[in-house]
């Protein structure tokens, strides 16, 4: 249901501004910039202790001078220390939307008064955007309540952080050929924020693309939920910031120090349906493709060009991005060859050479889009050239058709009006064709997530249930951690625990020889880095040489015995919480793959078979579970159930923080644990 204090917001009528107006203070700036954008300034109210107004906007020394008047939104740039009071007064007249501008809460450390503002305004119900934010507008209701550039009308909406980042956006928007219809800089999110504001543009008519630029946020399982719901409607894109290792977090164990914050964040993106962006440049490329509103139902791309490199580097990133390069059809071919000179390349890039015709142009991009599609076009012309004549006829080919239709246009007496021909007619232009290939890669990207209908199950109706007695670490034991693998059906040897070395001797030939014997201590999480691990036990002697070197380690309470299991692939698996986004699940190759490769995959827990698959298919081991160089072809089944189950652990342990599984064998037939490490965030009472 939509909520109408926001719309009281981007669809004000009138404005009470708080703050000065003269010269050189922000208030002056809001009201020029709310000049410039084209609200009525006989609407807008000034307020400020002694009552001063500027222009047609009349001054008052409170809004409660107001009460005969209605009021929709209340612009804010006073002094944070006098907003409490604002609001307050606000509420007493009937405001239900503010955008407070002004500095000085949680950013500068003053958690109080943040916290102090968040209670008023849900006392008078009223939403409100800020504190220490750069304003909004809507350029549909003439709306530029910002410090920030005004920007050319469209049908993009810009959600940022920054307003800095949100400023430059708009500023470069208009060069980019993009039109904003809605901005919101939201600044310390205190009550709407990345989340609340994207819910509110799901449902805008006015919108075809939304745009988000993050530093971080504050719900993620929330923030998911409702992007796959804007996803479903409209393509929603994404810069997060703070990519780099200085920005991710580590923990002890191998999921946690590889599973870093960015990577969750792009996975929890991409599951939902998001387009995440690098660069600035990479959000302009891509909301352009996606504002064209062109159908594309594969991944075959034809490239045309009148120049063989631009055309072979823009074919290498078509590949690189996933973006199939093939060769025409017979068919294709010979319907080219009706009409191109026997010079030109047929095997895609179509190489016009220098001496392409406008006709030519026109007929290799119809006769290519029969059964490509999408397609890049590349002009690179002279400075005695003109481009127009080539531009026109493609639009007439363009205007015909339904398919995604990009180009590179560069160099000539009249490259701009080329481009502006070409831009009115659907064609979507970019100023390399690695952009194009790059952008064309998203909308495919974006097409077959609508396509698979997939939804994750956010919050699971899972059995929340206890550990049991009591445990004075914060990790289990690895018999308790085996124990609790087998509850939930998750393949484990055979194994026995031993506190003495007669009972060692017992477990051994029960076990039967070989066998592993592993230290078991509360204090040791890492068994092998203190020779907590001894293989290949042959006989009762060595059994006995086993336990007593294992019994010297700290905090030792006994031995845990296996066979020796024969040798699988090595796999790993993990689960960690993440600070944002919850439970999150890891899979990678174990051995020397974990620390050499890197070659991890991560999933939003809990995970269906088909995204355990995923996962598994994302790596680039895969292949060498396949069965690569004739080897034996894992039992990728067996591993998505470990998967799938470890997944939904941290819904029915809430203690539990941490898990790593590592090696899982895999073998043709079946897969089982061989170590398991878990921990819990909290001591917890443990029956296992």
């Amino acid at each position: 249901m939509r909520d109408l204090r926001i719309d009281s917001i981007f669809y004000c009528s009138s404005i009470a501004l708080f703050g000065s107006v003269s010269e050189g203070k922000l208030g002056r700036a809001l009201l020029e910039r709310l000049t410039e954008g084209g609200f009525d300034t006989k609407k807008i109210y000034i307020i400020n202790p002694k009552g001063i107004g500027h222009g047609d906007s009349k001054g008052y020394k409170s809004i409660l001078e107001l009460a005969d008047k209605k009021v929709d939104l209340a612009l804010i740039s006073s002094p944070a220390a006098t907003v409490p009071q604002v609001l307050e007064d606000c509420g007493a007249v009937g405001v239900r939307g503010a955008v407070v501008i002004s500095s000085g809460f949680s950013e500068a450390g003053n958690n109080e008064l943040e916290a102090e503002i968040i209670g008023i305004a849900q006392k008078h119900s009223i939403r409100f955007i800020g504190p220490n934010c750069a304003g909004i507008a809507n350029t549909e209701n003439s709306l530029l309540a910002t410090i920030e550039a005004q920007p050319a009308k469209g049908r993009i909406s810009l959600v940022s952080q920054s307003g800095a980042v949100g400023g430059l956006i708009m500023h470069l928007s208009t060069e980019n050929g993009l039109g904003i219809c809605k901005f919101a800089s939201y600044g310390n999110g205190a009550d709407l924020n990345e989340t609340s504001l994207l819910e509110y543009l799901i449902d805008d008519d006015s919108i075809d693309v939304i745009t988000l630029y993050v530093e971080n946020i504050k719900d993620g399982r929330r923030f998911m939920e409702v992007l796959q719901k804007a996803t479903a409607v409209k393509p929603v894109i994404i810069i997060k910031s703070g990519r780099t290792s200085s920005g991710q977090r580590a923990a002890m164990s191998h999921t946690g120090s590889m599973a870093g914050a960015d990577m969750v964040y792009d996975k929890a993106i991409s599951v939902c349906g998001g387009i995440r962006a690098i660069t600035t440049d990479d959000m302009f490329d891509y909301a352009k493709i996606f504002a064209a509103k062109k159908d594309i139902f594969g991944k075959k791309v034809a490239i045309i060009t009148n120049s063989g490199g631009p055309g072979v580097m823009t074919a290498d990133m078509c590949e690189n991005a996933g973006l199939t390069v093939c060769a025409p059809s017979d068919s294709v071919k010979s319907k080219l060859q009706e009409f191109l000179p026997p010079f030109a390349g047929l095997a895609n890039p179509i190489d016009l050479t220098v001496g392409a015709t406008p006709m030519g142009y026109a007929k290799a991009l119809s006769t290519c889009l029969e059964e490509y599609d999408a397609a890049i076009v590349m002009y690179v012309g002279t400075p005695h050239l003109q481009a127009l004549p080539v531009a026109e006829e493609l639009t007439k080919v363009a205007k015909q058709s339904n398919k995604c239709i990009c180009a590179l246009f560069e160099i000539g007496s009249d490259i701009e009006e080329a481009k502006k021909v070409l831009s009115n007619s659907g064609v979507v232009l970019f100023p390399s064709g690695e952009r194009a290939a790059n952008a064309l890669s998203k909308l495919v990207e974006y097409n077959e997530y609508k396509a698979s209908n997939t939804e994750i199950d956010l919050f699971p109706d899972i059995e929340s249930l206890e550990l049991g007695c009591s445990c004075d670490s914060k990790s289990l034991l690895e018999t308790q951690a085996m124990r609790l693998l087998d509850s939930v059906d998750i393949s484990i040897p055979k194994h026995l625990f031993a506190s003495n070395s007669n009972d060692a001797i017992k477990a051994c030939n029960e076990i039967e020889y070989p066998v592993c014997m592993k230290v078991v201590s509360p204090a040791i999480l890492h068994k092998s880095d203190v020779g907590g691990v001894i293989l290949n036990i042959k006989n009762d002697f060595e059994c006995i040489e086993a336990f007593k070197k294992l019994e010297t380690l700290y905090g030792f309470l006994g031995v845990i015995v296996y066979p020796m299991l024969k040798k699988g692939y090595e796999v790993m698996m993990g689960l960690t919480r993440d600070a944002q986004f919850g439970p999150v699940v890891m899979f990678g190759m174990g051995g020397i793959y974990t620390e050499v490769f890197k070659d991890i995959a991560l999933g939003i827990a809990p995970l269906t078979h088909q995204a355990a698959l995923n996962m598994i298919k994302s790596t680039k081991s895969y292949e060498i579970l396949q069965g690569a160089r004739g080897g034996n072809k894992a039992d990728i089944d067996a591993l998505c159930d470990i998967l799938v189950k470890l997944s939904k652990l941290p819904f029915m342990y809430e203690s539990i923080s941490e898990a790593d599984i590592n090696p899982v064998f895999a073998y043709e037939h079946g897969a089982v644990v061989a170590d398991v490490r878990i921990l819990l965030d909290k001591r917890d009472k443990i029956d296992l």
